[in-house]
């Protein structure tokens, strides 16, 4: 039977044209899913790679209230990584509203049309696709483990997602492809939803040490944030990826911090990996009281041990969320890296540095003395809004 050749161009076309047209109508307003028992609560945790947003992602993801999802981006930036990172910010706000709203038909223009809860990205780090309805490796109330669901839900179907979305108070989402906070304000505004934002951030001379350490699996998303077309992007000596994080960084704390629009107030939060690091459970407790979490026996003591580990872990577990000595983390740059790649990254990243408090070193004697403390103290209301009056810290 003679069949007609159609080229990969009319495919990518055809693809595109598909994409379009769902995100077109995934865009429209929906009525709020069901909650359970009050208004479902909608958390996303804003960062950026290697500042331990998978941490943060599993202290939300762990709770038994919380429908956990990470990075759903990721499957647009795969999908159509020949685009820049704000062409594709429409399309990764789009999938995160459709996800909130527990309307996970939005990956059907990402993912196969057979697909199983290992279709989605690191399913396996979700308690809650570990857990009834989703799958049944865990209680809902236990802690999960990663290594267990994979094997265990892998094959479950991709529907009961949607099912278990639903079946919970607030939904949480880890992403870090956004680059500014304007192209949240639509959801923001959004009366069907009630979306707080976790703003997480990190020393940047710690992130470029963890960024070395896991190049190559990062190739794909700086070819994208440098837009190079599709060109995956390993080596990056000029530490353009990381310039461009801090500046991100930088004008999303400002956009939030300094004159930010009414409708903001009391749903930003600038969290630093070095608060949580240094004093796990008071700030996580902060955290939580912000979502409308509250904090269990059993959650304290499950993150009294991962972060009271031995050792910063090793390179393998880059990124898992695993037992480590949290303050250990977070000075292991201070031993790791020469002082003229601290020097460059202080350059590039000084506004990064001051906004978010942390202490230039001038030699190298001051790096590596760890007596001298390079995370500043900061005030009660230095990382949070306000209001529209306050003035910026």
């Amino acid at each position: 039977m003679w069949l007609p050749r159609i080229s990969s161009t009319a495919v990518t076309v055809l693809l595109l044209a598909q994409t379009g047209i769902l995100l077109f109508l995934v865009s429209w307003p929906r009525p709020p899913s069901p909650a359970v028992g009050k208004e479902r609560v909608h958390v996303l945790v804003l960062s950026s790679w290697r500042s331990g947003s998978s941490f943060v992602g599993q202290l939300f993801s762990q709770h038994p209230d919380v429908f956990y999802l990470m990075e759903p981006g990721w499957h647009v930036w795969t999908t159509l990584s020949q685009g820049s990172a704000p062409a594709l910010h429409m399309a990764v706000r789009d999938v995160v509203r459709s996800v909130f709203l527990c309307d996970l038909d939005v990956f059907d223009a990402y993912l196969p049309w057979r697909r199983n809860l290992s279709d989605l990205f690191q399913y396996a780090v979700s308690r809650a696709l570990c857990s009834p309805p989703a799958c049944s490796a865990f209680p809902r109330g236990a802690i999960s483990s990663e290594a267990v669901c994979k094997p265990l839900c892998a094959r479950q179907p991709f529907s009961l997602a949607q099912e278990a979305c639903r079946a919970y108070s607030h939904v949480v989402l880890k992403e870090v492809r956004f680059f500014n906070l304007q192209v949240l304000y639509q959801l923001l505004n959004d009366p069907a939803l009630n979306l707080h934002i976790v703003h997480l951030v990190r020393d940047p001379r710690a992130v470029l040490r963890s960024r070395e350490q896991t190049a190559k699996a990062l190739a794909r998303d700086n070819g994208i944030v440098l837009g190079t077309n599709g060109t995956w992007v390993e080596a990056d000596p000029g530490l353009r990826v990381v310039r461009e994080v801090c500046r991100s960084h930088v004008r999303i704390a400002e956009a939030a911090t300094q004159k930010p629009p009414p409708f903001l107030q009391g749903r930003y939060r600038l969290v630093r990996f070095e608060d949580l690091a240094r004093a796990p459970l008071p700030e996580i407790r902060a955290l939580y009281a912000f979502a409308g979490l509250s904090l269990t026996p059993q959650l304290e003591a499950w993150i009294h041990n991962i972060t009271h580990g031995a050792g910063p872990g090793a390179r393998r577990e880059a990124f898992k969320t695993s037992s480590r000595d949290a303050v250990n983390v977070s000075q292991a740059w201070r031993h790791a890296l020469p002082f003229a790649k601290i020097r460059r990254v202080q350059e590039l990243c000084a506004g990064a540095l001051q906004l978010l408090g942390y202490r230039p070193v001038a030699s190298e004697s001051e790096q590596r003395d760890l007596a001298l403390d390079l995370v500043l103290p900061r005030g009660p209301s230095s990382f949070s809004w306000a209001s529209s009056t306050a003035a910026h810290p």
